[in-house]
């Protein structure tokens, strides 16, 4: 359940994004690429706004990671349950890209590991879809797993100006959350204390940290597609149905 906070400062900026989230899923369900037992519900109350999701019993990326990180990690039945969570993320992300949909947050928390090794796909408030008339624009959202093109876009436009994040750029985004989630380490790396525009100037630039620098063991296959994703030109990236037939 989200709710905004009428009192709260910024309660007209979150009633319009919990809004536009709503619509979001609408639409994507009419498209096929959400199912339709993900939204419960939504409403408004006393000036706020509510929106249901359906509960998705699961761990987040980062934490169900834990294991991998270490070389603890490098046992047989760690692999294909890491191939396992790729592969189920690709796939829902396959599903809304053929329907000309990017999440455009793609991000370790917004993906949760079931206890069956499967991933689980949340929160689609800064989506960007076909004709999309939204009253909140999109201004890249995580800003470690933010896409070169789409950190470049921040920089050189207004503020207020909406930019349209592509399916291309999911992939870069999911690249970085696995490499940082089975590392330990940002595939782009710059100080926590950084300024946000700084970080975001770092990752336009398309330079990446070699994988094999920083993971704790080695896994071919798994690094070979991590990598790929992480192309700095958007036409070099692997689509995420042909991911899904890689992992």
């Amino acid at each position: 359940m989200k709710a905004n906070t009428p009192d709260g400062d910024n309660a007209h900026e979150k009633a319009a994004e919990m809004a536009q989230e709503d619509d979001h899923l609408l639409r994507l369900t009419a498209a096929g690429a959400l199912s339709p037992d993900y939204r419960v519900s939504a409403g408004t109350y006393e000036g706020g706004r509510w929106l249901a999701v359906n509960w998705i019993d699961g761990a987040p990326l980062w934490r169900a990671f834990a294991l991998a990180r270490g070389p603890e990690g490098d046992r047989a039945a760690v692999r294909p349950w890491l191939t396992g969570i790729a592969r189920s993320w690709t796939e829902h992300l396959a599903r809304m890209h053929a329907a000309d949909w990017a999440h455009a947050d793609v991000q370790p928390t917004n993906t949760l590991v079931t206890n069956d090794g499967q991933a689980a796909v949340i929160d689609y408030a800064l989506a960007c879809g076909p004709g999309d008339a939204r009253p909140v624009p999109y201004r890249g959202a995580f800003t470690h797993t933010t896409a070169p093109e789409l950190a470049t876009a921040i920089l050189t436009t207004p503020a207020d100006t909406h930019i349209q994040a592509q399916p291309a750029a999911d992939i870069w985004s999911l690249g970085a959350s696995l490499f940082w989630c089975w590392t330990g380490q940002r595939p782009v790396p710059y100080d926590d204390t950084t300024d946000r525009l700084e970080k975001l100037a770092a990752i336009a630039k398309g330079t990446t940290t070699a994988l094999r620098d920083v993971r704790a063991w080695p896994f071919p296959e798994f690094e070979k597609a991590i990598t790929a994703c992480l192309a700095p030109d958007p036409a070099d990236r692997p689509t995420a149905k042909e991911l899904t037939a890689a992992w």
